[in-house]
């Protein structure tokens, strides 16, 4: 995609049995489904467009999985800042079962006990910034989906709450770069689904 310079492409994990049912994961190693599967493979042929210059990842299963399944894990650099916003005592718990205690909940506005701040967070997504940033060619990086949107919160200069205005569906790619000096946000839930017979 045409931009004023280089290009980092964002890749949430595939399908886990626990993304699909909305339950908070962040510490716990869930493998992938078969759709999950299917959705990381389909990445394969999309980012081999790409000359990456660095790979990064996050140390779950999920993600590495993820990365493998899209060729590029023999490259990857893991690292713990790509590891999915701690949610603390409600990992594994919907935000439809937190809202039974606290009905306007959400990771972005309210306590998480025992997990992250959003502040938390940035810092660790500001580091992957800076990191990207050096290497001053195309990047990619595989994580999860709230550190992901803190990290496009932080890409557009913004403050980490505003990720909740960003959602990033499983096994798709979202790319950030630049329009002349702005940080912009190129692409969001891009699928690529070329050689799947069924769609």
């Amino acid at each position: 995609m045409r931009s004023s310079g280089p290009q980092i492409i964002l890749v949430r994990h595939g399908e886990t049995e626990w993304s699909k049912n909305g339950k908070h994961t962040s510490y716990s190693d869930i493998p992938l489904t078969l759709e999950g599967e299917r959705q990381a493979s389909s990445l394969k042929k999309e980012l081999s467009d790409w000359d990456f210059k660095l790979v990064l990842c996050s140390p779950r299963t999920r993600a590495k999985r993820t990365c493998e399944l899209a060729g590029l894990l023999d490259r990857a650099e893991i690292t713990d800042d790509l590891t999915e916003w701690n949610y603390g005592d409600y990992e594994g718990i919907t935000t439809k079962e937190i809202r039974k205690t606290d009905p306007t909940w959400t990771v972005f506005t309210s306590p998480t006990p025992g997990g992250e701040t959003p502040d938390q967070v940035a810092e660790r997504c500001d580091r992957v910034i800076a990191r990207a940033k050096s290497v001053n060619e195309d990047v990619v990086l595989f994580a999860h989906s709230h550190v992901l949107r803190v990290l496009i919160a932080r890409w557009l200069e913004l403050s980490p709450v505003e990720g909740r205005h960003f959602v990033l569906q499983t096994g798709t790619l979202n790319i950030l770069s630049y329009e002349h000096e702005s940080t912009v946000l190129i692409s969001l839930n891009a699928e690529t689904f070329r050689n799947d017979p069924r769609r």
